[in-house]
């Protein structure tokens, strides 16, 4: 049914974007609440179908495990593509107005020739390429459930298109080396890395795609991440909009504005159905998404320092996780935490260290030296018995105690903004101790 609050959140947005047209940046605004409310409204229309398709899951961490609809992410991604291919032709339409007067040069017989920027819509449809079939990917891992050795490298095949249209339109592959580390090993002022700052890239990918997906297990974990993340990249995106003085800088933390603002949209719109307790869950679909977009704001607006520098919870994740991951120490398909339920709290899982070898041992020992892990010993012969699962998540549950579900979500919003917040005064009070000020704000400089 139609109804008042419905119309304000549809009409009203469109006709604000349709009268500030010459702002493209409003109009993404407008797009971005267009999008969550889309969002939220097409989840609980679409969950009662993918239910009665089987396209569903028990919550492991309620005490009745009631049944809710799996792969919510391919919602939040279709009306964010939808609404990325609506906003297509915004930032050009200066060169579609009549009487405008776009920059223009001249051909060989003295004709005027507009310069469109043909590099930019490369640019921005090529991420819009490389989104959907990570998007597509996603789904499909959630319908099938692809082995995790095949399934890492799929972000791979993913950011072919962005990796080529960053080599036919950027093409850089050099970096400032840091002030302290100039002179060192024959190190001058510029590096040349060649094909490993490819490498570099599509490891980004790789990375942004996975990390955020080994952060789960809780009702509306992986959307909290997401959009504390996506809102520190806009906060950081605006400071250099409305600081630098160079055009280039600027342009590129704009584009990286057109795809952040309507991903925060579907994440809200997603985050309501998914925090506790939970009506819906994103899957693989939604993570593999989120992450790719991350990797491609970062690669385009030419700022991955700064993406990694948001994203060290889950590059510490990742480090903690190693042991387990690479086989060190036995690592269960599930690593979330569990329920108790005589208290309503959950707990940090452990896992057996019987099978572990010297190697395992001595990565546990070291993580104990740090007091990064809590290891159950035999009270006679001092053998590890057995250690808390290798997550950040039971990590903070060791850490803080067991709590509750929400709980457990706001500990690891709080510990991400807190990072994010640390990742700020990196940026923007270190940096200068690694670069000279101009080489720092011009954007020839990937921050």
């Amino acid at each position: 049914m139609v109804t008042l609050k419905s119309v304000a959140f549809t009409s009203l947005p469109t006709a604000v974007a349709f009268s500030q047209l010459h702002n493209a940046i409003a109009v993404s605004a407008c797009l971005s609440i267009v999008a969550y409310y889309a969002t939220y409204r097409f989840i609980p229309l679409v969950s009662r179908v993918f239910i009665k398709h089987g396209r569903c899951g028990k919550d492991r961490l309620k005490k009745d495990g009631p049944v809710i609809a799996e792969s919510m992410g391919l919602i939040a991604g279709v009306v964010y593509l939808a609404s990325m291919c609506m906003f297509i032709p915004v930032p050009f339409l200066p060169f579609f107005r009549v009487g405008s007067e776009p920059p223009a040069s001249s051909d060989s017989a003295g004709a005027v020739i507009p310069l469109f920027p043909l590099d930019m819509l490369a640019q921005y449809l090529a991420a819009l390429l490389s989104l959907f079939s990570m998007l597509f990917l996603g789904f499909v891992d959630d319908v099938v459930d692809i082995k995790w050795r095949v399934k890492i490298w799929m972000p791979l095949f993913a950011c072919i298109p962005l990796l080529m249209v960053y080599f036919v339109t950027y093409g850089v592959t050099h970096v400032v080396v840091p002030i302290p580390f100039r002179g060192f090993w024959g190190l001058g002022h510029i590096l040349d890395l060649g094909i490993f700052y490819y490498a570099y890239m599509a490891a980004l990918c790789i990375f942004s795609t996975n990390a955020i997906n080994i952060i789960a297990g809780l009702n509306g974990v992986e959307g909290i991440q997401c959009f504390i993340i996506g809102t520190s990249l806009v906060i950081n995106n605006i400071c250099v909009v409305l600081t630098t003085p160079y055009p280039l800088n600027k342009d590129r933390h704009l584009f990286s504005m057109y795809f952040l603002l309507p991903f925060l949209g579907v994440t809200i719109g997603y985050l309501r159905h998914n925090w506790y307790p939970a009506r819906c869950f994103g899957g693989d679909t939604y993570v593999y998404f989120a992450g790719m977009t991350f990797a491609v704001v970062g690669i385009m607006g030419v700022f991955t320092k700064t993406l990694l520098l948001f994203m060290f919870p889950q590059i510490f994740n990742f480090l903690y996780s190693c042991p387990q991951l690479f086989g060190f120490v036995e690592c269960p398909r599930h690593r979330m935490p569990q329920l108790n339920e005589k208290t309503g709290l959950v707990e940090p899982t452990r896992v057996s260290l019987e099978k572990t070898r010297t190697p395992g041992l001595l990565m546990l020992r070291f993580l104990e030296l740090f007091c990064l892990v809590d290891i159950e010993r035999d009270a006679k012969t001092k053998f590890m018995l057995s250690c808390n699962n290798l997550t950040l998540i039971n990590l903070l549950l060791v850490k803080w105690g067991p709590a509750s579900e929400a709980q457990a979500t706001i500990r690891v919003g709080l510990t991400q903004a807190l990072f994010c917040l640390i990742g700020f005064g990196m940026r923007y009070g270190l940096a200068f101790l690694f670069y000279r000020q101009k080489e720092a704000g011009s954007g020839h400089v990937e921050l």
